[in-house]
């Protein structure tokens, strides 16, 4: 599952990750992000020690949400050696989305 966790600085957090960082944009009355709370925690399991997730609540926080251009709820980015190298836009299902995330991650 996602930890979550209290940070001054979403920089700090990808650019100091040694694994790639998928930050999952969300609200707490977004259905579609709800969907995706279970979704990741799969994902989580299955790239255990590969990946990190982390989760932003659009609503706390609309001016990171701005600085990466989050128009649509839930969003993915995946951040790797601190650059963003893949948008998911909406709900992917377990499987497809860790072939996906496998496939950026080599």
């Amino acid at each position: 599952m996602a930890i979550k966790q209290q940070f001054r600085n979403l920089d700090e957090v990808i650019s100091g990750s040694d694994l790639p960082v998928l930050v999952d944009f969300y609200a707490t009355w977004c259905g579609p992000c709800q969907m995706m709370a279970g979704i990741l925690a799969q994902v989580n399991e299955q790239l255990k020690g590969q990946i990190k997730i982390v989760k932003i609540d659009s609503d706390k926080y609309p001016q990171l949400a701005s600085n990466y251009h989050i128009a649509a709820l839930p969003t993915l980015l995946l951040f790797k050696g601190g650059q963003p190298v893949d948008r998911i836009e909406g709900v992917l299902p377990t499987d497809p989305l860790v072939a996906r995330l496998r496939g950026k991650l080599g």
